[in-house]
């Protein structure tokens, strides 16, 4: 939805919610002088479940902390005032977010796969939702097993695709009958129809009409593949939107309250998390990555060149799924992050008393370093997940063809190059609460391992989902409460890649035209790792002159000459060499990530010490 232009010259006080699975959160912006600021928030916990079973309640709370704080009236008993003049009680304008009860989970029906499987999933994590399966014709499952699988499910929503339009009718319509068969029902009760949409081939919309029609509530959109060479999501994820508010959150408790409270259709959180990234990379004209680290899912968001992806791992989070993140990273590269001795059946325990008791905080700075420890590693595996679905269009090219041509093209490459991502963004708890900013800094860079010149920032107290409902309807307000307020740039990263011949070899020199007029030169052999200081709001001039075989971005051994920007960290030199590989050798491992922590000031330098002490 899109409000009138001149409606914009009224509002002077926004009212955004997040109602979250635990929290929920009321931030306040207002119109001060010629500009939108945040001025304040106000937490309550959901109440989305019983004993309440009605989530107003949960967003009534918040909204009385900003009342109270504030000294404004806001609420009646009908819900959020609007006001009719400026002088008048409520506010201008009220948008919310929700991941309450779970979020949007989805099942995916699709002919093949690793075609249109794919386009289905990626349609529906860029709607916001969390894939709960993918069920697809040539999975090598019999029949029953399919069936059986779908019937057990509970999703709130089904995406149904397949074909190329005017191709084959009968695989598709034989899917479409494995669902009807299936019979799934939805997560809210019997009583309620299940949502199906279909984007597939339009020719066989008809049939599966008379297939699905009658027990399902379905849509048809137009289709995800038309042509083996085209993607074509943003129909699927449009309606995914809609029938979340018409279907889902209208039987969820209390949702048909919120949802007269509000002009603008209430949005998932993750969609309104990777829309305020998007709203970024448009405004500043810019690919970006971002990243949601939660304690259950790591979401990780990409526009690049244009082409947005979200990607969901619903197994890697820092409370309720780490021992997910242990068993899929290993205990050996979680202990290569922690830089004293450690015994894996000590850290296995660790691990799972915080997925059974997930509220937990750490209590000391080794229990920090341990979540430290395991974020880099969420991190790296989400993006790496994340990569997977960011590539060229399978099938697009014939596979025998690449396959005589090129080998084994099970894996595409993806599309993502490290090297032209010009900022990395990070939201979550653990990302925003960490003691010392260095600390984000760093699993930011050892998870994602930016390449070249990579501005590096993190929401300051998630504001994203906020503020991405509310670039639906005003971008320009949206992305200045980011700039000034939700934003916390913490600097930039120097990281050339690849890797000198040899270990000694000298991997950059760089020269700084710092801000006092004084010219600083810096020679980084191969595994060093060095922190420049450099406030927020400082530029500077900087030319880069990497080893032969080692590229900033203007090729092997070509001398790149940049801006960079400062931020609450400055500017990391990272000489590590990409891909990052870490030593084997565990002691050599402990001393070489000693020196990297000590070099960054990343943890208090007498422990520091003491950890170097009880190495050797």
């Amino acid at each position: 939805m899109k409000l009138s232009d001149n409606t914009s010259k009224n509002l002077d006080i926004i009212l955004a919610t997040d109602c979250g699975s635990t929290t929920t959160k009321a931030r306040l912006f207002k119109k001060i002088g010629d500009e939108y600021r945040f001025v304040c928030t106000g937490e309550a916990p959901t109440t989305v479940e019983a004993p309440f079973e009605d989530v107003t309640m949960g967003v009534r709370n918040a909204v009385r902390e900003v009342e109270e704080l504030m000294g404004v009236k806001i609420l009646s008993e009908q819900g959020i005032q609007i006001r009719h003049s400026p002088k008048g009680q409520g506010v201008d304008l009220y948008v919310t977010t929700s991941s309450a009860g779970g979020g949007l989970q989805m099942m995916v029906f699709g002919l093949t796969k690793s075609i249109t499987g794919e386009s289905c999933e990626r349609a529906a994590l860029g709607g916001g939702a969390i894939v709960m399966d993918i069920v697809s014709l040539e999975d090598g499952e019999p029949v029953y097993k399919k069936i059986e699988r779908t019937r057990h499910l509970r999703p709130d929503m089904v995406l149904l695709s397949g074909g190329t339009d005017g191709g084959n009718i009968s695989d598709t319509v034989q899917a479409a009958e494995i669902l009807k068969v299936s019979d799934p029902q939805a997560r809210f009760g019997e009583s309620f129809s299940l949502p199906v949409i279909f984007a597939g081939n339009k020719t066989a919309r008809e049939p599966v009409r008379d297939t699905l029609g009658d027990m399902f509530a379905l849509k048809i959109v137009d289709n995800l593949r038309p042509a083996v060479e085209l993607e074509n999501t943003d129909p699927a994820r449009d309606a995914i939107q809609e029938l979340f508010m018409e279907h889902v959150m209208s039987h969820a408790p209390g949702y048909n309250k919120l949802m007269t409270w509000t002009d603008v259709p209430i949005m998932p959180t993750p969609r309104g998390e990777g829309t305020m990234f998007q709203t970024v990379a448009r405004m500043e004209r810019i690919n970006v990555i971002g990243v949601g680290l939660g304690g259950a899912t790591t979401n990780v968001y990409s526009t690049y060149e244009g082409k947005f992806v979200r990607t969901v791992s619903a197994n890697l989070g820092m409370s309720y799924s780490i021992c997910n993140v242990l068993r899929e990273a290993t205990l050996e590269n979680i202990l290569r992050w922690i830089p004293y001795p450690m015994d894996p059946a000590t850290l296995d325990d660790i691990l799972a008393n915080k997925m059974i008791r997930p509220t937990t905080i750490p209590q000391t700075l080794e229990e920090l370093i341990i979540e430290h420890a395991v974020a880099r590693e969420a991190l790296r595996l989400g993006l790496n997940h994340h990569k997977f679905l960011a590539r060229g269009l399978r099938g697009a090219i014939p596979a025998k063809l690449l396959e005589d041509t090129f080998g084994d093209t099970s894996l595409l490459a993806s599309y993502i190059d490290m090297l032209k991502v010009d900022l990395i963004g990070g939201t979550g708890g653990l990302l925003s609460h960490a003691p010392r900013r260095v600390q984000s800094s760093l699993m930011l860079i050892d998870g994602f391992q930016p390449e070249g010149v990579t501005r590096l920032i993190q929401d300051s107290v998630f504001m994203f989902p906020h503020l991405g409902v509310l670039s639906t309807v005003y971008p320009e307000i949206a992305y200045e409460v980011f700039d000034k307020d939700a934003v916390i740039r913490l600097g930039t990263c120097i990281a050339p890649k690849g890797r000198p011949e040899n270990e000694g070899d000298e991997m950059l020199s760089i020269e700084l035209h710092m801000p006092d007029g004084n010219i600083r030169t810096e020679n980084l052999i191969f595994g060093d790792m060095i922190l420049i200081p450099l406030p927020v709001g400082e530029v500077i001039d900087v030319k880069i002159n990497p080893n032969k075989k080692c590229d900033m971005g203007a090729g092997p051994g070509h001398e790149l000459t940049t801006r960079v920007e400062g931020g609450e960290v400055g500017l990391i030199i990272d000489a590590r060499g990409r891909p990052l590989v870490t030593p084997t050798d565990k002691e050599t491992m402990k001393r070489t990530l000693l020196k990297w922590l000590t070099n960054l000031n990343a943890y208090p330098p007498e422990d520091l010490k003491k950890y170097a002490e009880m190495s050797d």
